[in-house]
């Protein structure tokens, strides 16, 4: 009895560890909506005092049924992100949106959530998804999804989205299991770094000649993100 009364403890020890470790701790209060005046330094945002809080701390006026411009970007999408640094009121809460419009033959190119689960469903056309697992399997995993479809992208792991319509724009939304996702596309970090990486590095990582890398490096790497 003694036994499994100790295995029932280090069990729920374990749940317990494994939730303190989330990318989003849990909340201790109803809400803590964000106090964006604050100089403090913490782990997300300050907490407002309850007394001060009101409803619009937990609204914004986004306007996600309107398009957005998909031409501002070389990849040919937008990402509107909805997030605790424009809805006050999400600080604490562990999630975020985001609208994406894709133009004809445009994508969200490979990136990661460093933070976040992602959950996509399509609203509008089609889009090709998909994502590759860590090392050493490096295994591909993709889908064609139409309208109403759903597809997720497991935390950390490398994902995209493109449109494979030549003639007709695409609109996804995106929910991510953080109030901060964090976003890391691929070509921008590797080609696009501030100071620029070795081109000796990143022509033995990627074993292509050095002038491959100088011009890749060369071009303008821009953020699809608004």
């Amino acid at each position: 009895m003694a036994s499994s009364s100790y295995f029932l403890l280090v069990a729920l020890f374990a749940l317990a560890s494994w939730k303190a470790i989330a990318s989003d701790p849990s909340p201790l209060q109803d809400y803590c909506v964000a106090d964006n005046s604050s100089r403090v330094l913490v782990n997300g945002f300050v907490c407002k005092n309850p007394m001060d809080v009101k409803a619009e701390d937990f609204f914004l006026a986004a306007k996600l049924d309107m398009p957005r411009d998909t031409k501002v970007s070389k990849v040919g999408s937008n990402v509107t992100l909805i997030n605790a640094m424009r809805i006050p009121g999400l600080n604490t809460l562990g999630i975020s949106l985001a609208r994406i419009d894709y133009a004809p033959l445009g994508e969200n190119p490979p990136h990661t959530h460093p933070r976040a689960t992602e959950i996509l469903t399509v609203l509008e056309g089609t889009l090709y998804v998909g994502f590759v697992t860590s090392n050493p399997e490096n295994k591909f995993l993709s889908k064609v999804l139409n309208k109403g479809d759903v597809f997720v992208f497991p935390e950390g792991l490398i994902h995209f989205q493109f449109n494979p319509n030549p003639y007709k724009p695409a609109v996804a939304i995106a929910a991510l299991s953080s109030q901060n996702p964090g976003a890391i596309t691929v070509a921008n970090a590797v080609f696009g770094s501030k100071p620029a990486i070795s081109d000796d590095v990143l022509a033995k990582a990627f074993q292509v000649e050095k002038k491959t890398v100088d011009w890749l490096q060369a071009q303008f790497w821009e953020d699809n993100q608004n």
